[in-house]
């Protein structure tokens, strides 16, 4: 049995980048780019009215003239194609390019329209309202490192150089087996005495999908060692990364570790010093990785969350230590002394505290919804009172 540090190196160092692909720029969100984005036009294009308004010479203006003939109009997708000569101006908006000869654009609050006259009623300030050409970005000027997860933010920044593919780490895809006879899809439990919702896949392949995966298939099968070997081989025939829930204990039904042993696992740690969550294990079968969680609901979030969360991200293209941000924060309730395994205590924020959640049991569904932190408790660590600043990580 390792520790918990110990466990995350392993994965952390197996969390390498599968590949690179292509996509569209509009299918890219949440995707990390495998290459930077380097900006293929100007932006803006041209000299561009930042505001709605008129387009004058500020020479003229600086002179005293306070009324111009309006030459035309000027649009951003159809700029004004003539010459605006002394005493002239152009009717102008914004995104629109600045017709040649003109520099200054006097916003439209400050003019009264006379027929074809602008009459400029009140003084304007001294920004000129002009965007020049390549003042947000060049051609050939890097918008986005590699690295990047395109967010909404940096897909603009994608969108507005002109791309329309990126080139991307590809997503790792995920097989997730749950093993149990008691097992049911949600919705079939109330009508079979004894049965129980299986309601780790959702969770387990949404935390996949929050840090870079995608999941590609999902089992529910039942404790029968043949089946779970038939799944097994086809997940690890088809995807990146197996996730197993259930099955990892020593009862007389655990059979998910042996059976991927006759698929050849290569066992990088078996059990971690935590809890809950002791029973987790991490391998390779086959050249691809497995990771086997426990059955209850909550030991299963929990240790998803400390160590399938970093090793997706890192399969993705991410920094795994991203999915690692502990941070301190001051208690807002006691803790008890920790016994001899580092305890990590779903816990839930209290204005700018952390509250320890009352119920810890390791199948609870409700306080793992209901937990917003993962409070870590060393192992042999003394009580904690309130107050005392503790080190969390986001759930």
């Amino acid at each position: 049995m390792i520790s918990l540090d110990e466990a995350l190196a392993i994965v952390c160092a197996e969390a390498r980048p599968l590949g690179t692909e292509p996509v569209p720029v509009i299918e890219a969100r949440r995707r990390t780019l495998a290459e930077p984005v380097i900006a293929e036009v100007d932006s803006p294009p041209a000299d561009v009215s930042a505001m709605d308004g008129y387009a004058l010479r500020d020479a003229e203006l600086a002179d005293g003239r306070m009324r111009f003939t309006v030459a035309g109009e000027s649009f951003p997708a159809a700029g004004f194609a003539g010459t605006a000569g002394p005493g002239e101006c152009v009717r102008i908006f914004t995104g629109a390019p600045i017709p040649q000869g003109l520099d200054r654009v006097v916003i439209q609050e400050n003019v009264r329209r006379d027929g074809d006259v602008a009459v400029i009623e009140t003084m304007p300030s001294a920004s000129r309202h002009i965007r020049t050409r390549g003042s947000d970005f060049t051609t050939g000027e890097i918008l986005l490192k590699a690295g990047r997860l395109l967010d909404a933010r940096a897909l603009v920044a994608a969108a507005g150089a002109d791309l329309d593919t990126v080139t991307v780490w590809r997503r790792p895809q995920i097989s997730v087996l749950g093993t149990g006879d008691e097992l049911v899809e949600p919705g079939r439990a109330k009508a079979k005495p004894g049965a129980i919702p299986e309601s780790l896949s959702p969770g387990v392949a949404a935390l996949a999908a929050d840090w870079g995966g995608a999941l590609a298939a999902r089992y529910r099968l039942r404790d029968d060692p043949a089946v779970i070997e038939a799944a097994a081989a086809e997940a690890l025939e088809q995807t990146d990364l197996v996730v197993v829930t259930g099955g990892a204990s020593v009862g007389e039904k655990d059979f998910a570790k042996s059976v991927f042993a006759r698929l050849g696992l290569e066992l990088l740690f078996s059990q971690v010093a935590i809890r809950p969550g002791k029973p987790v294990w991490f391998g390779r079968a086959r050249g691809k990785l497995v990771i086997g969680l426990p059955g209850n609901p909550t030991s299963a979030l929990v240790t998803a969350r400390l160590l399938l969360a970093p090793l997706v991200a890192g399969l993705a293209g991410r920094d795994p230590a991203r999915a690692l941000r502990w941070f301190s924060v001051p208690l807002a309730g006691d803790l008890p002394p920790c016994g001899d395994r580092e305890t990590l205590i779903r816990g839930q924020w209290s204005g700018e505290a952390v509250a320890p959640l009352s119920n810890q049991d390791s199948g609870s569904q409700k306080t793992i919804a209901d937990a917003d932190l993962l409070i870590r408790h060393p192992a042999g660590a003394p009580a904690r009172k309130a107050g005392e600043r503790v080190t969390v990580l986001e759930l």
